[in-house]
């Protein structure tokens, strides 16, 4: 057999509007907790920065889970914070909490954030890109290697409250109180994030995705989800395609509804759009073109519940997706209490049921 071509790659195929039975799967932080081995390689590294800054750590803990499992799919290992470091603002992770970030509450600390050209931006970020050029060189020449950042929105969101919470109050509260502010921090992170995507492009990845985590979740206003998420990320999208023409870029908008979904595609140009738990994906294939690629969307809680619920929710995305393109995958992030068991029994029902 010969050698498998970039542009044969399943998930790259399907991104191109090839119908595959049965799809290809990745999963969201399928390199992470639930794996021993990967716990095993943190401890190792240190720190959770100190693993996303490392080429040879990142490299392996991408790896892990296509050894174990055989996912079409690898994504970089690496965090969508590493854009505001890399900006000046100070990051940090709590053990057990989460990231911490010196919050952005005005002007002075945006004046002292870096901006386009500073080249002390991509001399922070060069390690990550050295581990998309290394996880590319190491891994099976069928996997497809997706490269990601955060939106604009999801990103500015944390900078500003320091933290991710529920009802992100501090950055839609200095949206309220000085919208130029964060306009111009939008529009920052919008030039910032595209030259870095074009160059995850240039180390290696195939594609990428951008996460819109806090897309239910925006300032109060006329059509909040595009002046906030899908304009941005539509410039970002165009931005790109100037620089790498037909580049495969997935938009996953969590917590935008089943308007918001269908409205991803059209409005940002994205290749495909990334569908939450919250959404029925059948509901959403009936209101969009039979074209439109779709992603996801099994609910990380059954997956961590297994059994015949597991199995039926993987058998109703396959019938829901039957004859047009999708690719596998959780609506949302897997958890660390999930069983490796029931990622290899999800994977069998998959690659059996279709």
């Amino acid at each position: 057999m010969g050698e498998v071509r970039a542009q044969d790659r399943k998930v790259l195929r399907v991104l191109s509007g090839e119908a595959i039975s049965p799809p290809p799967a990745w999963m969201m932080r399928q390199a992470g907790r639930y794996l021993p081995e990967y716990r095993a390689t943190r401890a190792e590294a240190g720190s959770f920065l100190d693993l996303c800054y490392n080429p040879a750590f990142a490299t392996e803990v991408t790896l892990q889970p296509i050894r174990r499992f055989g996912f079409e799919a690898s994504i970089l290992f690496s965090d969508i914070l590493v854009i505001p470091h890399a900006l000046g603002q100070g990051v940090r992770f709590v053990e057990g909490e989460g990231p911490r970030l010196d919050a952005l509450e005005g002007r002075p600390e945006f004046d002292r954030l870096r901006d386009v050209g500073d080249a002390a931006i991509f001399s922070h970020l060069a390690p990550v890109l050295e581990a998309v050029t290394s996880i590319r060189a190491a891994l099976p020449q069928e996997t497809t290697l997706l490269g990601f950042c955060g939106a604009p929105w999801t990103v500015a969101s944390y900078m500003i409250g320091g933290r991710g919470t529920p009802d992100l109050a501090p950055a839609r509260a200095l949206a309220a109180s000085d919208v130029e502010l964060v306009e111009a921090l939008i529009d920052r992170l919008v030039r910032v994030q595209t030259e870095y995507l074009i160059r995850q492009f240039r180390a290696g990845a195939d594609a990428v995705q951008i996460f819109e985590s806090h897309a239910g979740v925006l300032p109060e206003g006329e059509d909040a989800l595009s002046r906030w998420s899908l304009q941005p990320i539509a410039k970002m999208i165009a931005g790109v395609r100037a620089e790498v023409p037909d580049a495969k870029i997935i938009v996953f908008c969590r917590g935008s509804g089943l308007d918001g979904h269908a409205r991803v595609v059209p409005e940002t140009g994205a290749s495909a759009v990334g569908v939450d738990w919250g959404v029925d994906l059948k509901a959403l294939r009936a209101r969009v073109p039979t074209t439109t690629v779709t992603q996801g969307n099994l609910h990380p809680e059954t997956l961590i519940a297994g059994g015949a619920a597991l199995d039926a929710e993987v058998d109703g995305i396959l019938a829901a997706t039957k004859g047009l393109p999708h690719i596998f995958n959780l609506g949302h992030g897997i958890t660390p209490q999930t069983p490796v068991a029931h990622v290899e029994r999800m994977l069998a029902r998959l690659r059996e049921g279709a």
